[in-house]
């Protein structure tokens, strides 16, 4: 894979999680790509490797497990000691529970969508936005789903943890001072492997992450301090 244009801005930083697959790598191209700043939290050693060599040494992409919050402490120092407070954090991971009755879903799995979805996006919160509110700048991207809006079928885990997602964000943007603001932002339908755990082949027929990136990076650097607490939909 090439590695991305080097356009650094250092007014300009994106914190964002997941960033090693899916929606969080796309964006993390093409932030930096428009000129971005870009650090980038993953949890598989493997493919964080992977990706810092595609985003190069302009860039930091280390390894983090959200739902643990002391390697999310670290972590921020890190990128906060090389670029200080990010101008957007972007809570992007996410983990899909096998598609079952809820009564059928073990309690580890069930569990484990928490510490992710719920607990994961408080961590990257609990760590980054004190610096943003000292900076008195900044916006919180909390990445959501149209099933944090309605519900379906055996999903009923990965319903809840995005619901879960909105009130908090709600909740939150009410707390924030002037110039730092938070959303919940439902990506659409997209072709992911979460996607494809549920739908199989079905989810080919929906937009792939590469081509969402292209127009949602645009429209999440245009939103601004009057966005918060706004439930808002990606195009």
């Amino acid at each position: 894979m090439e590695k991305v244009i080097n356009q650094i801005n250092t007014a300009k930083t994106v914190v964002i999680s997941g960033c090693t697959s899916g929606l969080g790598k796309e964006m993390s191209i093409s932030f930096a790509n428009r000129g971005w700043q870009v650090a980038g939290l993953g949890k598989t050693k493997s493919k964080v490797e992977k990706m810092a060599e595609t985003m190069g040494e302009s860039h930091q992409i280390l390894q983090c497990d959200v739902s643990c919050d002391d390697s999310v402490k670290t972590a921020s120092s890190l990128i906060i000691k090389r670029f200080g407070a990010p101008n957007i954090l972007i809570n992007n991971a996410a983990v899909m529970n096998t598609p079952k009755p809820l009564w059928k879903i073990a309690a580890n799995e069930f569990n484990h969508l928490t510490e992710v979805n719920i607990n994961g996006v408080a961590n990257m919160i609990r760590h980054f936005v004190p610096n943003m509110i000292k900076e008195r700048k900044g916006l919180i991207v909390n990445l959501s789903s149209g099933w944090g809006r309605s519900t379906s079928p055996e999903v009923a885990p990965y319903c809840a943890t995005k619901w879960a997602v909105e009130g908090l964000s709600s909740a939150m943007a009410q707390e924030l001072p002037k110039n730092v603001s938070c959303v919940a932002l439902n990506p659409g339908v997209i072709n992911t492997e979460m996607l494809q755990k549920c739908w199989g082949n079905a989810a080919e027929d929906y937009q792939k992450p590469k081509d969402w990136a292209k127009l949602a990076v645009p429209f999440i650097e245009k939103l601004s301090s009057k966005d918060n607490g706004k439930q808002i939909t990606a195009p």
